[in-house]
């Protein structure tokens, strides 16, 4: 369902493998989706991550006839299927451990220090758990990306696509919202009014449309090429400030500017001396000393 190889050291290129149905979500692929982001958050060899679909289209959303049938891809009937969709946490999130070195998911204690622990149903972490893996993740969007789709590829830092890329936030169709994390996603991209109206209306537009409205980070006719040309350049800086980069801008995005220049101090501090701040420096006078793994 979900496809894991290494393009080049630290670049891991995750594929949405349903290529028969449009790379739409059934139930092992909600679960194996959730399955590689944690794994890939764990694994500090992992410098930046390509997320794309094999086949036709990224992804088209949910596969509604397989999540309401009884008799599809034996997932059991469909109220346990729900039930397991939208039932918090999902336990894929990460968490602390407690004082004696187990851990709860239920336990909401945290230490701020951390990567922050996420809450989310399992509906929500195949889009959301992609914010947790502590390395840029690029999307490179084709075909369509509908839907579940979209709230995936809202997860991802970047997202690539190509120009004539279909994207529909395609809720609204089915009398339904966004529930995959897309109110906190979009709302670091787009204008409160241009996401009312994807939203209210299910509209498909362009992926160059999209890159006018925020949505999409870049069009292109080869969007896999340039995602891979980004990912090397990003492989070659220090793995500990891009993996702090990202965190300061995932929690001060929307904090209050006392917050935001507190964690740009405790991050920084982090940073400074270090072994791969102290490598990257050098490699400006034409040191090259390699990187260590990153702290996280």
């Amino acid at each position: 369902m979900v496809t894991v190889k290494e393009l080049s050291k630290g670049i891991k290129h995750v594929q949405l493998n349903r290529p028969e149905k449009l790379n739409s979500l059934n139930m092992k692929m909600f679960e194996s989706i959730c399955q590689v982001a944690r794994r890939l958050r764990d694994d500090d060899s992992v410098r930046v991550v390509i997320l794309s679909g094999v086949g036709k289209a990224f992804c088209t959303g949910l596969d509604v006839k397989s999540i309401i049938s009884p008799l599809k891809d034996d997932d059991g009937n469909p109220k346990r299927k729900l039930d397991r969709l939208l039932t918090r946490p999902s336990g894929y999130q990460h968490v602390a451990p407690n004082s004696n070195g187990t851990v709860n998911n239920n336990d909401e204690t945290f230490d701020s220090a951390s990567i922050p622990p996420r809450f989310g149903n399992l509906a929500q972490d195949v889009a959301y758990l992609w914010r947790d893996v502590p390395v840029p993740i690029i999307a490179v969007l084709h075909g369509m990306c509908f839907g579940a789709g979209m709230q995936i590829a809202l997860g991802a830092d970047l997202r690539f696509a190509k120009s004539d890329c279909k994207l529909s936030l395609m809720e609204a169709k089915w009398g339904l919202i966004p529930d995959m994390s897309a109110s906190i996603t979009m709302r670091e991209l787009v204008r409160i009014d241009i996401a009312k109206e994807l939203t209210m209306t299910g509209r498909i537009i362009t992926a160059e449309e999209g890159a006018t409205l925020g949505l999409v980070t870049r069009c292109s006719k080869d969007p896999m090429t340039e995602a891979i040309e980004v990912a090397k350049e990003i492989v070659s800086r220090s793995p500990d400030a891009v993996a702090e980069s990202k965190r300061l801008y995932q929690q001060t995005w929307v904090a209050n500017e006392s917050e935001c220049l507190e964690v740009e101090t405790e991050l920084q501090k982090k940073l400074i001396g270090s072994w791969n701040q102290i490598a990257t420096s050098a490699r400006n006078f034409g040191v090259n000393v390699p990187y260590v793994k990153r702290k996280d």
